[in-house]
């Protein structure tokens, strides 16, 4: 089989080396990938967002099945366009995809099918925003983009001055373009986050392993906001009663809702949770894999990706097994220094092999490129280092070890990922 992987981060390399395990897959290829992903894929250089150079690709090469990662192509419609090109697709249609693409649809949806969520207000307007801001005068509180914003559309306010300035930043300076066009604010919530990936074929629902992902750039969650620094799986604080709790009340109902709003969701689909002492309620959800969740996920996974992919794109998932290995993983992003915000890039990576890993852990490349034969950074995150292991303190152990092996000019990655998880499976023994 020919497999056409859409993306270019450490997220769809970690789904290719997967998808590498199953033998009937004979070639791979990555729009546009990266340095790294060159070493298990053939790299083609089209971007994920050009749609038309996308199903052109796929059509002329004979792939039999792709695969849209992110996000972008996703709400614009990429899976819509490959499937009207005879190609099978793994994510969800634009019209499903919305539940990312626009925060104030997922959240009107969460309120309509009584789904457990944070109480919020919609705006169009920014006086109009901060006139209720004032007057309802509690804080923190939460001012999301309603649109795409690569993961950094969200804005905690500590005082009115700051969530003004948010404002300021989303609507007026247009930060992330039209997605600021429309703002959610919404009440602070408290308590553990965890991270939830499900496959759905639309009707039946698997959720993967648990995790826990570390947003801020510093140690001790300190610092601005990244796409993510780490993670580690599975989350300890995700009990089995809290997961029997979430597929009743979170889950299912989700499916339930888009089925009934004529937007089925075949793919992944990915909730991000806060265990509030009210309960679990929805932060957020995602139309497709996690980054860098799925760098501690899909290690874990004992089930073929493809097939398990496959299903939810045929609609047999409930005869398909999902199944995930006894164990712990974690990850450990090595990002250039500056990220997230200004950042040099081109400086070679060293202390890999000859095809860009380091025995006895997993290396997803997320930013990286092949300059005169050197593999160099050419992304904030610049490539994520998982390991897996019988406990998370050796699973974490592991990826640090395996990390300390490789440098490049100002890497800078958080010390502390897992301290959380290993404070809460401590207080529990």
């Amino acid at each position: 089989m020919n497999v056409m992987v859409v993306g270019g981060g450490g997220r769809e390399h970690a789904i290719i080396k997967k998808l590498k395990e199953n033998k009937e897959i004979t070639a791979l290829f990555a729009l546009p990938g990266n340095g790294g992903i060159s070493f298990d894929a053939q790299c083609v250089d089209i971007k994920a967002t050009d749609l038309d150079g996308i199903v052109d690709f796929a059509v002329k090469n004979g792939v039999d099945y792709a695969v849209v990662a992110p996000d972008d192509p996703l709400v614009l419609g990429c899976v819509d366009r490959l499937a009207e090109a005879g190609i099978p697709a793994f994510g969800p249609k634009a019209s499903a995809a919305v539940l990312e693409g626009s925060k104030a649809f997922s959240k009107e949806l969460m309120k309509k099918y009584h789904i457990p969520t944070a109480q919020y207000e919609i705006f169009t307007d920014a006086a109009r925003a901060l006139a209720y801001i004032e007057k309802n005068n509690v804080y923190p509180i939460v001012i999301k983009a309603d649109g795409l914003a690569l993961g950094k559309g969200v804005i905690i306010a500590q005082s009115y001055d700051e969530a003004a300035a948010a404002v300021k930043t989303i609507m007026q300076d247009k930060a992330f373009g039209k997605s600021g066009d429309k703002i959610v604010v919404e009440e602070f919530l408290t308590g553990p986050e965890v991270s939830v990936l499900c496959f759905t074929d639309g009707k039946t629902l698997r959720p993967m392993i648990s995790s826990m992902d570390h947003k801020r750039a510093l140690d001790g969650d300190m610092g601005l906001n990244t796409g993510g620094m780490g993670t580690v799986a599975p989350n300890p604080f995700y009990t089995a009663d809290l997961a029997e709790q979430c597929m009743k009340t979170i889950f299912q109902p989700t499916i339930d809702a888009m089925n009934a709003e004529g937007r089925p969701f075949q793919g992944c689909l990915y909730f991000g949770l806060m265990l509030t002492a009210d309960g679990p309620k929805v932060i957020e959800y995602n139309c497709r894999f996690g980054d860098p969740e799925t760098q501690v996920v899909l290690p874990l996974l004992k089930s073929d990706l493809y097939t398990v992919m496959r299903a939810c794109t045929d609609g047999t998932l409930d005869k398909t097994a999902v199944e995930f290995a006894d164990g712990c993983a974690a990850c450990v992003i090595l990002a250039s220094g500056g990220y997230p915000q200004k950042y040099v890039t081109g400086y070679e990576i060293v202390g890999l092999d000859q095809k860009g890993g380091v025995p006895g852990a997993d290396i997803y490349h997320a930013g990286t490129a092949v300059k005169d034969g050197l593999l160099c950074t050419a992304g904030g995150r610049v490539m994520g280092v998982s390991a897996v292991a019988k406990d998370l303190s050796a699973a974490i152990d592991k990826a640090y070890k395996a990390a300390g092996r490789i440098h490049f000019k100002d890497m800078h990655m958080r010390r502390d990922i897992g301290k959380r998880a290993l404070t809460a499976l401590t207080k529990e023994d």
